[in-house]
């Protein structure tokens, strides 16, 4: 058992809480993180390897049929095996994203394909599914039961939004849990169905799912309802019968009081270890724990815990997540100490023997985050083909290489572009920045002052112009002038009268008769000229 610092890599403001790190063909991936992506990774998945004390990033491309996948915190991930000449997968359901919106999409994600120079590209695909529908929600679970051979994922917990109808100003951002339903769907048809059970009387949401065969034990989380963690420990069993699958639930009495706590699997046995998370709102769990689940039911033994550091224990928060069997990347804030350029502080937490310490060193893993996104393509591989290496060879090659991904590369938009400060009272920020037009998407809306020597670019959301007026403004020829050169935020609010000509149109005599017209020759017109002169 260790206890390493990392040292992350110019890629310490990517990882935030909420994020999740999958392993998909001996890689691991980060997944949901800050903002949406960069230009150096659209996608916003990284690779991530751990080596000499050191956590580096790596961009991972997606294919070309990919669907969208946002950068969601919190969401329900389940790993799925092999099986049926089937690749490994993921699938991840909710989350929350940057902008606070909470998903109700189930995506699938799967290796697509290695190029020769052994890069990853992934595929993501969404799923649909039909009948009694999970709706939007983050901090749930899923997991995969297997029953008269055959398969279905079962979801549990969360919370999310209070319903429309529900909602008040004051509680317009308000959560609650989401009712105590057990969702049951398989992936081949795409069937969905609820299922209340008596013995799940209350939400929870932030707690541990554990599966084996046809048995789902869901272990601890928060209840908002009573503001609590009861030590809760539940066993669901689920039979797919022909018609409709049967299910079934009893309450144990070894639970733990436990809320976002980090599990790591051991090995190939169902044996896991459960480190960290919170016993109270105030107070975090500093024990270890390992869960042992087999055909007798699931036993809960304490284990030691390790040498904890003073920036561990002194902390209020942390959060993380297993980096591979027996290793979990562990993260605390640094508490706004100004000599730390860095918001938080790494660790891997490794609970390997030595032996396999030795086997699994350069193992490397991956991860995913946002930050704002760009129209750009992902950092590529050099053109340099690697023909006739050896893996061992390509690790020591790709350190330094040009697409490790480096924060120092992206350009600096707070004092150029869309980030600029652009007046006295400018309070953009690129990191915590939301779109607040409709016709924002990716960077804020800007408007052209034309004051002084050349003029200067100003946030419309600084000037306090509403979307109307901004929509105006773009489409007219007429000057602007900001907030701090004598504009005033509804100069223009009430466009100019503009008064159209009428139309004036001939009035018409009804059944008015045209005078007959006589045709004559040259000779009969110089004739009547004649008698009548």
């Amino acid at each position: 058992m260790t206890l390493q610092p990392l040292t992350p890599v110019n890629c310490a403001g990517l990882l935030q809480p909420g994020f999740s790190l999958l392993q998909l063909d001996g890689e691991l991936l980060l997944f949901g993180q800050k903002g949406w992506p960069k230009r150096s990774c659209p996608t916003g998945v990284f690779g991530v390897r751990f080596k000499g004390g050191e956590m580096k990033l790596r961009a991972i491309s997606f294919s070309n049929d990919s669907c969208y996948l946002p950068p969601l915190r919190c969401p329900a991930v389940c790993r799925l095996d092999p099986y049926d000449g089937l690749p490994e997968s993921y699938l991840i359901h909710g989350g929350r994203t940057p902008n606070n919106e909470i998903s109700s999409s189930l995506y699938m994600l799967t290796t697509d394909s290695r190029g020769c120079n052994r890069k990853l590209t992934l595929c993501c695909k969404e799923r649909e599914l039909v009948g009694e529908v999970p709706g939007a929600r983050y901090g749930h679970t899923m997991s995969m039961v297997q029953s008269r051979g055959k398969t279905a994922c079962v979801l549990f917990g969360g919370r999310s939004y209070m319903p429309a109808g529900e909602r008040t100003t004051e509680s317009w951002n308000s959560v609650v849990d989401c009712p105590p339903q057990v969702f049951l769907f398989d992936l081949e048809f795409g069937c969905s169905s609820a299922h209340t059970l008596p013995e799940l009387s209350d939400g929870q949401s932030f707690h541990l799912a554990l599966a084996r065969e046809d048995c789902v034990y869901f272990l601890g989380g928060h209840s908002l309802t009573s503001d609590s963690r009861p030590p809760r420990l539940f066993r669901l069993r689920v039979e797919l019968l022909q018609g409709s699958p049967l299910l079934s639930c009893d309450t144990l009495e070894t639970g733990i009081s436990i809320s976002s706590a980090m599990i790591t699997r051991t090995g190939p046995t169902h044996r896991y270890i459960i480190l960290g998370g919170y016993q109270s709102d105030s107070q975090k769990r500093m024990d270890c724990s390992t869960v042992i689940v087999n055909e007798k039911g699931i036993h809960l033994e304490p284990l030691e815990s390790p040498q904890w550091t003073p920036d561990i224990t002194h902390s209020r928060t942390w959060f993380g997540s297993s980096a591979g069997e027996g290793i979990v990347l562990l993260a605390v804030p640094t508490e706004g100490r100004p000599s730390q350029a860095d918001l938080h502080y790494f660790y891997q937490v490794s609970f390997q023997t030595e032996g396999e310490a030795s086997e699994g060193e350069g193992t490397q893993g991956c991860s995913q985050e946002s930050t704002d996104y760009d129209d750009s393509t992902p950092l590529e591989d050099s053109e340099e083909l690697y023909f006739g290496r050896d893996p061992h060879e390509l690790e020591d090659i790709d350190d330094g290489k040009s697409d490790n991904y480096n924060e120092e590369d992206e350009e600096d938009e707070s004092q150029a572009g869309y980030w600029i400060k652009c007046s006295l009272g400018c309070q953009v920020d690129p990191n915590t920045w939301e779109p607040y037009y409709s016709t924002e998407l990716h960077r804020p809306a800007m408007i052209f002052c034309s004051r002084g020597e050349g003029g200067h670019w100003v946030h419309a959301q600084c000037m306090e112009l509403s979307e109307s007026l901004l929509l105006r403004l773009s489409q007219a020829s007429k000057r602007y002038f900001c907030l701090d050169h004598g504009g005033v935020p509804h100069q223009e609010m009430t466009p100019p009268r503009q008064v159209k000509a009428l139309k004036r149109t001939p009035m018409k005599v009804k059944d008015r008769k045209t005078p007959p017209t006589i045709k004559m020759s040259p000779a009969k017109k110089s004739f009547f000229r004649r008698l009548f002169d």
